[in-house]
């Protein structure tokens, strides 16, 4: 079988995979983009995520918008959202993991850092969220937290079946969490996101990569969850950014898709032998992560029921 080379934009050198692994690539791209296009569009369709015109108070003027709140009330709908998959989990039970997992050692150190990620008790963030004096969507971010230390339990989980140890901590990990606290529940969030988009990708090639059945079910689960995360982080920075100056709303939507890029350059570099072995190269998966972040920024930008279709 024939092979290629795909030049590697962090080290400039060749990485030579087959013909049939970069062809796979180019369709998990296409499936990528459109799960998440998808996934948010049938969000805002379910949901009817909509820019509302703020009431006006007394004496006809337009009450100003303070610091981090929202709009009471909005986010009821994810509540029931988040507790009705909660109710579905609770009947699906657990995987089998007494059929163990079978991985290469690159792809097991992968999901060890990922374990460590998606692992803590999201104190910081529910704080911020109940100085946002909704109670529906302070409720929604603990559901929310709950999902994200399941997904550290269901990776436990497989790496125990395939008798591989937890990790106590990553840089990355400390990194992240350092600038999710520095300033307001808008940051916490644009930084959260940008762990969100990648986990996205990382998980869907987790899913189709490998021939680890109980691998494969694990994150699937886990593809699940992350892709009614995204719209539900994307309507909260929506009604967030809208507390901005307009003039000021692509900019920083602009500096948080360039950091989103070096992110995916470092999360490639680290990751890089356990991504090729899932059958892409480490800047096709940066190539596919900045792809489908454009869909992302438009829903924050201007949610509408077309945003996503349009972007896909």
């Amino acid at each position: 079988m024939s092979v290629i080379a795909v030049p590697v934009g962090l080290s400039g050198e060749g990485e030579v995979v087959q013909a049939s692994d970069a062809e796979h690539g180019v369709v998990g791209t296409v499936a990528f983009q459109a799960a998440v296009a998808g996934a948010c569009q049938a969000a805002v369709e379910r949901f009817g995520a909509r820019p509302r015109r703020p009431t006006p108070g007394r004496g006809g003027r337009v009450p100003r918008k303070m610091g981090d709140r929202v709009r009471a009330g909005e986010f009821a709908k994810w509540t029931r959202r988040f507790e009705d998959e909660r109710e579905r989990r609770h009947a699906q039970g657990d995987p089998h993991w007494g059929q163990g997992a079978t991985l290469h050692p690159a792809v097991w150190a992968g999901i060890q850092r990922f374990q460590v990620g998606e692992d803590g008790d999201g104190a910081n963030l529910v704080a911020k969220a109940d100085q946002a004096r909704d109670p529906d969507y302070a409720r929604a971010v603990r559901l929310f937290v709950a999902e994200e230390q399941n997904h550290a339990r269901l990776l436990a989980g497989l790496l125990a079946a395939g008798g591989i140890p937890t990790l106590t901590s990553h840089w990355s990990d400390t990194v992240f969490v350092r600038l999710r606290r520095l300033m307001g529940l808008r940051m916490e969030l644009l930084v959260l996101m940008i762990a969100e988009v990648v986990a996205l990708r990382y998980y869907q090639l987790l899913r189709d990569g490998t021939d680890d059945s109980l691998t494969s079910e694990v994150a699937g689960r886990i593809l699940a969850d992350e892709q009614r995360h995204v719209p539900f982080h994307c309507e909260r920075l929506h009604a967030s950014l809208t507390e901005l100056p307009r003039p000021l709303r692509r900019p920083v939507m602009a500096l948080w898709r360039l950091l989103l890029f070096a992110v995916s350059l470092v999360v490639a570099a680290d990751h890089g032998p356990a991504l090729t072995r899932l059958g892409i190269g480490r800047l096709r998966f940066v190539v596919d992560i900045m792809a489908s972040s454009g869909a992302v920024v438009s829903a924050v930008l201007v949610p509408r029921p077309d945003t996503w279709s349009s972007a896909a």
